[in-house]
This record gives C-alpha cells, sequence and structure tokens, in this order.
C-alpha cells in the first residue's frame, strides 16, 4: 500500500509492562477483520524497486491506507507519503490505538536489521 508502512508477521512489539507482542501478525488480523468479504478496488500509483505494484485502495469510501495508519496498525511512511497520513498517525499515537499502545521499531527498521 502506497505512502504507509506496517510491521511485518514476526516483527515484535512491547507493551507498556515490557511483554512483547506480534504486532505485525495483529495487524494483518485486524485488517482482514474490517476487510471482511466487502468488495476492494485499488488504484495502482507506482512500481517498486522489487517489480511490486504499489497502491491507494478504497472499500466504499474509506481509504484502506489511511485507516491503517488510523487504527494505529500502519506508520506514515513520510519517505515517500510526503506525510499523507500525519495526521491519522498523530490521532492513533494520542489514542494510543495499535502499535502505539506500547513501543516498536519502526518497520523499515527493523527489516534493515534482519
Amino acid at each position: 500500500l502506497w505512502g504507509i508502512d506496517a510491521p511485518e508477521s514476526r516483527q515484535p512489539c512491547y507493551e507498556p509492562d515490557g511483554s512483547e507482542w506480534r504486532c505485525g501478525r495483529d495487524s494483518a488480523f485486524a485488517l482482514a477483520d474490517w476487510l471482511g468479504s466487502r468488495p476492494l478496488s485499488c488504484e495502482v500509483v507506482d512500481v517498486d524497486r522489487y517489480q511490486r505494484l504499489v497502491a491507494v485502495c478504497e472499500v466504499g469510501a474509506d481509504q484502506v491506507n489511511a485507516w491503517l495508519v488510523r487504527q494505529g496498525w500502519a506508520l506514515d511512511y513520510a519517505r515517500y507519503s510526503e506525510g499523507e497520513y500525519a495526521n491519522e498517525q498523530r490521532l492513533a499515537e494520542v489514542e494510543k490505538l495499535g502499535i502505539w499502545r506500547g513501543t516498536f521499531e519502526p518497520p523499515w527498521e527493523w527489516r534493515r536489521k534482519k
């Protein structure tokens, strides 16, 4: 998805008490639960260096990219989005939603170490 980055399925996050949880897995499950069987439409806006399509997707009137960030399950990837989802991220952080309920390493940094 264009402009955002979500935790990897094996990526750990940490609760305020320090306990570890699989935030990437929970992010994927949250998206699957939210989407359900509703039809999804996507507009390809780029192709990444691995030749994968990068898109902005919608379900009805809701943009999937923005929803993931607003619910705290992804980060605004400002390197590519130029801050498109910064407001959604601020709200999720203030409300301690998703990965913001504890501590985590941004997915792009976690992947770099793997």
